[in-house]
């Protein structure tokens, strides 16, 4: 099952590379997601709630991208995704490659559904909540 996680992680992440942010199928009913930090942290419950917390996260975008670099498999069902993001500020214009745009993406699955996704604009902080160092 362990690889099964990376595998449902990266066809995940392979949609989002895409710019395809629709599907929701992979996500639990009850996911817990959560935006840890960046422009719109915030937590939310649910696909619908998942979708609104991304929603608001998008708006602030034009053409958003998390291109995985890597996949960690971790214990406790738990997959790390490290991600370089690309885009621009709808409203400053400033390329989000001229900030901070290593991150990551912390799934923890069970029974082949995520269950809670965290999304850290700090890649950083994300290893430090994995309990690893870069």
């Amino acid at each position: 099952m362990p690889q099964e996680n990376v595998e449902i992680v990266r066809s995940i992440c392979a949609a989002w590379e895409r710019g395809d942010f629709s599907s929701a199928e992979w996500a639990h009913r009850e996911i817990e997601y959560v935006i840890v930090d960046g422009p719109t942290p915030g937590s939310w419950i649910g696909r619908a709630g998942m979708v609104e917390g991304w929603r608001s996260f998008l708006d602030a975008w034009e053409d958003f991208r998390a291109e995985a670099e890597e996949f960690r498999e971790l214990e406790g069902g738990r997959v790390l995704a490290l991600v370089q993001f690309r885009g621009r500020g709808r409203a400053s214009g400033l390329d989000v490659g001229q900030m901070q745009s290593r991150g990551a993406n912390l799934f923890h699955l069970r029974d082949g559904k995520v269950t809670r996704l965290s999304t850290y604009m700090n890649r950083e902080r994300a290893l430090q909540a994995a309990g690893l160092r870069e």
